[in-house]
């Protein structure tokens, strides 16, 4: 959607609901994939992303365009419940070691080689602190710039 488009649906929404309709349809998919893989719970990440899109609606009036894209709105949003839900919890989130099959038929040893591989990284990745494990999934699970990344998570 080019960003004037997104613009004017934003300020539709901030009257209209089924406007906001238009933007959780657009954006619910990557703020669940988002909650996902902070909190690696499905319903943990459900009930995550139903809280990020009811703050979302219940703020949107303040919302006001900064240069940057809706969605960084609305992960920064995210963020926030997902700490919300961790705080006062003692420990890390853990990441889950594997991820499905690809589309097509590998063999067994890439397979193989291809699940250790992803084990490594997010073994490392696990490593991290938990800002620094976010943003390595805003670039590279979901693709972000690191301006947006830098906006999502109110750094500079």
């Amino acid at each position: 959607m080019p960003d004037f488009e997104e613009r004017e649906l934003v300020e539709r929404a901030k009257e209209d609901p089924d406007a906001f309709g238009a933007l959780y349809d657009r954006y619910f998919p990557q703020i669940y994939r988002f909650a996902y893989s902070r909190v690696r719970d499905q319903s943990l990440a459900e009930d995550v992303t139903s809280e990020v899109f009811f703050k979302a609606l219940r703020n949107i009036k303040r919302y006001t365009y900064s240069g940057h894209p809706f969605s960084s709105w609305l992960y920064q949003i995210t963020l926030n419940a997902v700490a919300d839900h961790y705080r006062g919890q003692h420990g890390e989130v853990e990441l889950e070691e594997g991820a499905s099959l690809p589309s097509g038929a590998p063999s067994v040893d890439d397979e193989v080689v291809r699940r250790d591989r992803s084990r490594r990284v997010w073994s490392a990745i696990d490593q991290l602190p938990r800002h620094q494990r976010a943003a390595m999934v805003l670039k590279f699970g979901e693709d972000k710039k690191i301006e947006e990344i830098a906006q999502i998570m109110g750094k500079s």
